[in-house]
């Protein structure tokens, strides 16, 4: 498809309240986009509920129809706008465990899911909400479960060497997912301290437990911020 908007341009300096009107066309590609941008905005913004179709469309310069044809309506493009952010974090954290000490590899998740908070608020700010559609793409916390399960066979791994019970794994890793996604929901509105600080500290915790806790933790990997 391809549609128009009107949009605002400049006028000449010498009488900046003159506006004139240019027509842009997009496609159907560039708009899909469009609006997946400005409801990813609101959705952060307002959550699903405070986000009106009129607002999208007005924002985007378009009429209602338009939205409806794209998505089928809010809650379509709600569901992309959630199944994006779920495989972009993900694949964020499956990436990045590469390292093969265990205590490093507990640091490149730490860091990868700060990474995250930290490039893409707007995603993880509507993850981390309660989604309001009872058949969406999925949730925070199937997301958390995704991730713990590539975590899960490191952990099996390394339980196995040390000669504990491989099958306690899915717990383990569960429970250290967990713990780095909640810490990261608390610093998404602190920001306090540094993200390497951090994410030493946790690692700090899961590595030591709290019998153990290093008065002042270090990160061993390459990252140091």
């Amino acid at each position: 498809m391809i549609d128009a908007v009107a949009t605002d341009s400049s006028s000449t300096p010498s009488n900046d309240k003159q506006r004139r009107v240019r027509r842009t066309r997009m496609t159907g590609a560039e708009r899909r986009q469009q609006l997946l941008e400005i409801g990813r905005t609101l959705f952060a913004a307002k959550g699903f509920e405070g986000t009106s179709v009129e607002e999208i469309a007005a924002k985007a310069g378009v009429s209602k129809p338009v939205v409806y044809e794209h998505f089928g309506g809010k809650e379509g493009l709600y569901a992309v706008v959630v199944d994006r952010e779920m495989r972009r974090l993900l694949d964020m954290v499956t990436s990045s465990l590469t390292a093969g000490h265990p205590r490093e590899l507990c640091e490149q998740a730490a860091f990868a899911l700060l990474d995250y908070i930290e490039e893409y608020t707007d995603g993880f700010r509507i993850l981390v909400r309660d989604s309001p559609i009872p058949q969406s793409t999925g949730s925070f916390a199937s997301l958390i479960s995704d991730i713990a399960t590539q975590v899960e066979d490191i952990l099996g791994r390394e339980f196995r060497n040390r000669g504990f019970d491989s099958k306690l794994a899915p717990l383990y890793a569960q429970a250290l997912v967990g713990m780095v996604a909640l810490t990261g929901q608390w610093w998404l509105d602190v920001r306090r301290p540094k993200k390497a600080e951090v994410a030493a500290h946790l690692v700090n915790l899961a590595w030591h437990g709290l019998d153990g806790l290093e008065q002042k933790p270090r990160l061993i990997g390459h990252r140091k911020n």
